[in-house]
Order: structure tokens, then C-alpha cells, then sequence
């Protein structure tokens, strides 16, 4: 199963990727460096993220998951780092917080 996915992380940025597999155990690729910089000691002590699926198909191929996911990447601007983690394809707009 081929899927779509959001991860949300609790200061409200968003990540999204996909996963070819549907593993129950993955949460996404981005990085950790980017994420760490966000968050204080204490907050990396405990803290929860949200995975939701937003598409998913059985039969796409390779490069249809993969134009989905940057279709979903550019909607939910989660490419814009004041929004989300996500570096590819590279954000070219103004970040919402400079709005």
C-alpha cells in the first residue's frame, strides 16, 4: 500500500512524505537537525506527533506517489519553513511569518 502522510509536530509544523509500504512504524525523513533546532531540552523530553494518512492507492506507481506527495507538499505549504519541514521541492514564495 502506497500512502500519503502528514506528520504534525507539536509546536504545529507540519511534515509530509510518503511511504511505500504503509509501515505502522515509519515517520518520515526529515531532518532531524532542522526539527531539533525547534525545540528546547525539556520539550525533546516527552512530546507527541500526529501521522494522518492523506492518500493512498494499491496500485500507484512510483512516480504517481511521488507527484502526489509534492502536490500535497505545495497545499499545505509545508515546503515554507515557518509552516513545515520539508526542503524539497525548495520553497520559492514569501514564509507566512514574514506576512
Amino acid at each position: 500500500m502506497n500512502v500519503v502522510y502528514r506528520i504534525t509536530y507539536p509546536n504545529g509544523k507540519i511534515y509530509i512524505g510518503q511511504d511505500r509500504t504503509n509501515s505502522i512504524n515509519y515517520f518520515g525523513s526529515a531532518s532531524s537537525k532542522l526539527i531539533a533546532k525547534d525545540f528546547t531540552p525539556e520539550q525533546r523530553r516527552s512530546f507527541t506527533i500526529t501521522r494522518d494518512i492523506l492518500w493512498e492507492s494499491e496500485t500507484a506507481s512510483r512516480s504517481e506517489v511521488t507527484k502526489i506527495e509534492i502536490d500535497f507538499i505545495r497545499r499545505f505549504r509545508s515546503n515554507d519553513p515557518s509552516i513545515g519541514y520539508n526542503l524539497t521541492p525548495p520553497f520559492a514564495g514569501t514564509p507566512v511569518s514574514e506576512k
